[in-house]
């Protein structure tokens, strides 16, 4: 699988109003400073102590915003 990482703020600022729900990432323990990952088919997940874990997903056009806002392509 091929994902894009990315930090928790970076994150805030690819998704769109309405495109994820903020107060479940935020429950599930993501905060600004978060290490994420992002497949190509929107699934969203944490980086804790242990592993990853999925904290939720993107729907929509997200993958050039994604692209364009961390300047990084998908990798495996």
């Amino acid at each position: 699988m091929q994902f894009i990482e990315l930090t928790g703020k970076t994150l805030l600022e690819v998704v769109n109003e309405g495109e994820i729900d903020l107060k479940e990432l935020h429950e599930s323990g993501v905060t600004g400073d978060s290490i994420l990952r992002i497949n190509k088919f929107g699934e969203i997940e944490l980086r804790d102590r242990d592993g990853w874990s999925m904290v939720g997903g993107l729907i929509g056009n997200f993958e050039e915003r994604l692209i364009a806002m961390t300047n990084l392509n998908w990798a495996g």
